[in-house]
């Protein structure tokens, strides 16, 4: 016979059975550790920024300062700067262009001169006459003259002092002409008719020269005549 209170008493057993094993299910051993649900993953570090190739150090070129000995061609015995034996009535210090024979002579006295290889004018381009020098300067600017624009337009109307500007290393300014002593970035022209006037040395020399030079000093520039043996020969 059905006994409802004993019916009762089981249903509760039953369902304390299953709340006790429900909760031991989730709850497992107390030190247990957590499951984990996803594989686990070790986070990757921050992307670094890509190296540049590798370059050996190059140091910056180094800028010299403007040599005063940039001549490197090798001169023809005859042009090369020494003193010779050289019979003139002009005093002591004078200057005297050769134009025909393209030499510079810086007279000592006693007969004796210090010859310079020079450039000089080109054909139509030569002059002769007394000057001075009244003016001189140290790797000079260059503006070129109206008349020398004139007949070549794509020159440039100035240019700063320096090894390349074709004014050289010195100047020594000749009167109220335009016309100039000067060096040269050109030294392979030195014996040769290629100006516009100037007289043209090489930057050693010009240097030497303008060392011995004041402003003031006389200058003769000889005609254009036809060309002469030599009129100084070398003494050392």
């Amino acid at each position: 016979m059905f006994n409802l209170d004993t019916f009762k008493t089981y249903s509760r057993a039953v369902a304390f059975g299953a709340v006790a094993i429900s909760a031991i299910a989730f709850a497992g051993p107390a030190k247990a550790a957590p499951v984990q649900l996803f594989p686990f993953f070790q986070p990757l570090p921050p992307m670094a920024a890509p190296q540049q190739p590798y370059q050996p150090y190059q140091a910056t070129p180094y800028q010299a300062a403007p040599s005063e000995d940039q001549d490197s061609v090798e001169m023809p015995a005859r042009f090369r700067r020494q003193t010779v034996s050289y019979a003139t009535r002009e005093a002591p210090g004078t200057i005297i262009i050769d134009t025909p024979n393209t030499y510079l002579y810086y007279v000592l006295g006693n007969g004796q001169a210090i010859r310079y290889g020079i450039g000089v004018g080109r054909d139509g381009f030569t002059w002769s006459g007394i000057q001075s020098v009244t003016k001189k300067a140290e790797w000079p600017d260059w503006t070129p003259p109206p008349e020398m624009i004139a007949r070549q337009p794509y020159l440039p109307r100035h240019m700063a002092g320096g090894p390349g500007n074709p004014l050289g290393a010195r100047a020594m300014y000749l009167g109220g002409t335009i016309y100039r002593i000067h060096g040269t970035n050109a030294p392979e022209t030195i014996g040769k008719h290629v100006s516009s006037g100037c007289i043209r040395l090489t930057n050693d020399d010009v240097t030497d020269l303008y060392s011995r030079v004041s402003v003031g000093t006389k200058v003769v520039v000889l005609p254009m005549t036809e060309r002469r043996a030599e009129l100084g020969s070398a003494t050392r």
